[in-house]
């Protein structure tokens, strides 16, 4: 059995062909689209977040007004990026969104990936102290974030507060919403990020694409990816079971207008590039009727491997098409394969 859900990039562009012309489009279509999920019988709805792009870039409003508006989808980021964020103000934004959802954020953070803009994070008044990457500040700072949404008192209390402190000694962040530290993931690029993933005690989300660290295929790499997470997670001692979520854009070609769309997207190699000037492995989509797309699932190791599945779409497309995509893997491909 797998939860199954939906990755939106959030994209807009003011172009005839596209159902989001606007970022307000694309706000109003998401909580629609997570709407028609939770009634089709998905798990998950969780958005991209970046920043100087026509894509989603705060989560929490979104976030908020979805868990407002549904009562049973898990809700969620795919990824956070922590180069960006203050964790204390993040760990209010946080804490608020999970309680409007009564307990339903899923929250992926990371260092995250490739900007529009070069060192982006400055002009959010952030940076790097002396030794240290913006990759240690995203660790750092996430590090902040799990301490404080897990309740740490840190802040010497006024003597003469406007408000009644509710106990002595130090205080901490306000809201907490209990068990949302259980419910943070960190977006690993690399084996070694799933690795301290695992210590920090955060489930593991792995995308589409990660540091080609070996010659072999991406889902037996991302299988490995996995695998090294659960052991590093046992000898932390964690007491509870990780969660793991892999990616995948997967469509099932069922009408004329699936195989306009993707009928001719028969891609079935993984291909290499470069970020960050490291050289990294992008996995294959998936584009075929069910039968045959059941076939080839049943061979990606790293689906079989995950308790998750988020199912990439093209949010331009709009919300009925894309509550189609969705429906068409729960009801045509899951149970074959034995997620349902």
């Amino acid at each position: 059995m797998k939860n199954i859900g939906f990755l939106s990039f959030g994209h807009w562009t003011d172009h005839p062909d596209s159902g989001t012309r606007s970022a307000s489009d694309v706000l109003h279509q998401s909580i629609d689209l997570a709407v028609a999920a939770e009634e089709i019988g998905a798990d998950g709805a969780y958005f991209r977040v970046h920043h100087y792009a026509q894509q989603l870039g705060s989560p929490f409003p979104l976030l908020a007004a979805i868990g407002a508006k549904t009562s049973s989808i898990e809700i969620g980021t795919g990824v956070i990026d922590m180069r960006y964020e203050n964790p204390l103000y993040m760990a209010e934004d946080a804490a608020a969104a999970d309680l409007i959802s009564d307990g339903r954020l899923q929250l992926g953070v990371s260092r995250g990936s490739p900007e529009q803009v070069i060192d982006g994070w400055k002009h959010f008044g952030y940076g790097a102290p002396e030794g240290m990457t913006m990759a240690d500040v995203a660790r750092q700072n996430t590090e902040v974030f799990l301490q404080v949404i897990d309740g740490a008192r840190f802040a010497e209390p006024n003597p003469r507060p406007m408000f009644p402190n509710p106990h002595g000694g130090p205080l901490g962040i306000q809201p907490q919403s209990p068990g949302l530290r259980d419910r943070i993931w960190w977006g690993a690029g690399s084996n070694a990020t799933a690795e301290w993933a695992a210590r920090a005690g955060m489930n593991l989300m792995s995308s589409t694409l990660k540091d080609h660290e070996s010659d072999e295929p991406f889902h037996v790499q991302q299988r490995r990816q996995i695998e090294l997470f659960r052991d590093a997670w046992k000898e932390a001692g964690h007491e509870r079971t990780p969660r793991v979520s892999v990616s995948r854009s997967i469509f099932a070609l069922t009408t004329p207008e699936d195989h306009r769309y993707f009928g001719l997207n028969r891609e079935k190699n993984d291909q290499i590039g470069y970020i960050d000037s490291g050289q990294a492995i992008f996995g294959r989509s998936y584009a075929a009727e069910p039968e045959t797309l059941i076939a080839e699932l049943a061979e990606d190791e790293a689906i079989a491997a995950a308790d998750t599945l988020l199912l990439t779409v093209p949010n331009q497309l709009g919300v009925a098409y894309n509550t189609h995509v969705i429906e068409s893997i729960i009801r045509d491909v899951a149970p074959a394969l034995g997620w349902r």
